[in-house]
């Protein structure tokens, strides 16, 4: 079987993250990880390799910047078997739409070596939260999606999710190849071990740039996006709290008519 997870480096959310003059997120002056939400989708891939055989193999893509290449690292620490970084400045600005052009023109590369069975995404990525791009992916490759899935269960070709809504929880499968997303309910993400660290680097890692998948330049980037940040405003400075005191009893009513006025109850 062969496997392919999408995975996003993201700006760190403890980081001081800022904008560039353009609007769109600074990726390079900042520090970044593999997303969290994508820690999910690399560990049911590698759950699912361990249930399926040796002969599965798991690839870690990743479509960023030059310091996107951690978040593959942090892939192959965890267990998966090879990385693919695309790199390319024109692939900066991209929207959702062009990222899943990119992954999906990678994909179908992989493809062409060897068939992929199934491609596995995260809930959303941390840094925009869209949560669209496995249904673009699905779209582009003329697959099958089963998409938000905070259980996962696997045997032969047929892949079973359990998906929990808002008011009532959907059980549905479908037959592979096909598109998996996991929500963060769906197991805790590994620790890479010592072991799996040193293992990650003897583990191949290739480069690909627009050309070697057949995307042009003028299919991504921001001139190409279909949407558009116009105006971002500076984060406040933190103000200081406000202490009340319970010196008469009173305390409960003050705080009751505080949380009122900020609208929090």
């Amino acid at each position: 079987m062969n496997i392919v997870v999408c995975v996003k480096y993201v700006p760190d959310a403890t980081a001081d993250r800022q904008f560039e003059s353009d609007n769109t997120v600074d990726r390079v002056g900042v520090d970044g990880l593999l997303s969290e939400l994508d820690e999910y989708g690399v560990e049911q891939s590698l759950q699912i390799k361990e249930k399926a055989g040796d002969d599965t193999t798991v690839t870690a893509l990743c479509v960023g910047p030059e310091k996107a290449v951690d978040a593959v690292r942090k892939a192959l620490q965890m267990g998966a078997d090879q990385g693919v970084h695309v790199l390319d400045d024109a692939i900066a600005g991209s929207d959702a739409i062009a990222t899943s052009l990119v992954l999906a023109k990678a994909i179908e590369k992989l493809g062409a070596e060897k068939k992929v069975d199934l491609v596995v995404g995260g809930l959303a990525s941390t840094d925009a939260g869209m949560s669209v791009v496995p249904a673009m992916l699905a779209e582009r490759l003329g697959l099958p999606q089963v998409t938000l899935a905070s259980v996962v269960e696997f045997q032969g070709d047929q892949v079973r999710i359990k998906r929990d809504g808002d008011t009532a929880t959907e059980v549905i499968g479908g037959t592979m190849p096909l598109v998996l997303s996991v929500t963060d309910q769906s197991g805790e993400a590994r620790y890479p071990s010592f072991k799996g660290i040193m293992a990650a680097k003897k583990k191949q890692l290739d480069v690909w740039s627009l050309s070697d998948i057949g995307v042009d330049a003028s299919e991504v980037g921001a001139g190409a996006a279909w949407t558009e940040v116009e105006e971002t405003t500076a984060r406040p400075p933190r103000t200081a709290g406000e202490i009340v005191k319970d010196e008469d009893g009173s305390g409960a009513t003050a705080l009751t008519d505080f949380l009122a006025s900020k609208k929090f109850i």
